[in-house]
């Protein structure tokens, strides 16, 4: 503390308001290149913008991750954790680089209240869901070694909080990255990933006779057994649905593939 301390000083007159993006670059580590986002809804007179950094070790419920978030929405005292709760569930608690969670993160929102801005706490938490949520996304399409981002969909479960675990579970399965990385649209891996998703001190529940399994819109799983269909992978995106035909609840996931390049960067990687 006596070294950081007496910089305290300097670096707050040092600030400016065009300095955000340096602020962004400044605190990248493995990150090969900032991330900034912002909205200013139409008409609202306020604003959100945020930066985050993270490149490896992501996995809910965060990781070696750090956002903040600012806006002039005039937010009173106390008011901002819920805002920032549901849209942190929402958007940095459903991503996934490497399945490794680590205590050095956080997620901050800061509010001047300068604007002036009448009230309007729907277009606010809209627009700072539109800001985490981009954020988040910025952070695995990032993600060491990464060549491929898998958004997996998982609806039909039996409630949400059951979709969000199968759906955590396909997005850190070392079997279903690794297919991404090959472009491998193996629906044997995701079901086998989905069946060993915890859930209510068991195993969530499954119906191979009423699921569906898609990738890219395609299916080439569904009723107890494979369709023949083959799609096309080979893009730098991949969405992977997964519907299981037994109630309302879903829950959707980013993750990262698995690549030659993440272990070369995280075999090398010495502190």
């Amino acid at each position: 503390m006596h070294r950081l301390l007496p910089a305290l000083e300097p670096a707050v007159a040092a600030l400016s308001a065009d300095g955000g993006h340096d602020a962004a670059e400044a605190i990248m580590t493995t990150d090969t290149r900032p991330k900034e986002a912002a909205a200013a809804p139409d008409g609202k007179g306020f604003a959100v913008g945020g930066m985050a950094k993270g490149s490896g070790m992501i996995h809910p419920d965060l990781a070696t991750m750090l956002a903040v978030v600012t806006t002039d929405y005039p937010l009173g005292p106390g008011e901002a954790a819920g805002f920032l709760h549901p849209a942190v569930e929402r958007s940095f608690n459903a991503i996934s680089v490497d399945g490794e969670p680590s205590t050095n993160d956080c997620v901050i929102l800061l509010s001047s209240g300068a604007s002036g801005a009448a009230r309007d706490d729907e277009a606010f938490a809209a627009a700072l869901g539109e800001v985490c949520d981009a954020l988040a996304r910025r952070i695995v399409a990032d993600g060491e070694g990464m060549t491929v981002l898998a958004e997996i969909e998982v609806t039909g479960a039996v409630d949400d909080g059951e979709a969000k675990a199968i759906a955590r579970r396909i997005a850190t399965s070392p079997l279903v990255k690794t297919a991404a990385f090959g472009h491998d649209p193996n629906w044997g891996r995701v079901l086998a990933a989905a069946g060993s998703a915890p859930s209510n001190g068991g195993f969530a529940h499954l119906d191979t006779e009423r699921l569906t399994v898609a990738f890219d819109g395609t299916a080439v799983f569904a009723q107890g057994a494979p369709t023949g269909s083959t799609p096309e992978l080979g893009g730098a995106a991949c969405t992977i649905e997964l519907d299981l035909g037994l109630g309302d609840g879903a829950a959707s996931y980013l993750a990262s593939d698995l690549s030659y390049d993440y272990v070369r960067l995280n075999a090398e990687y010495t502190t």
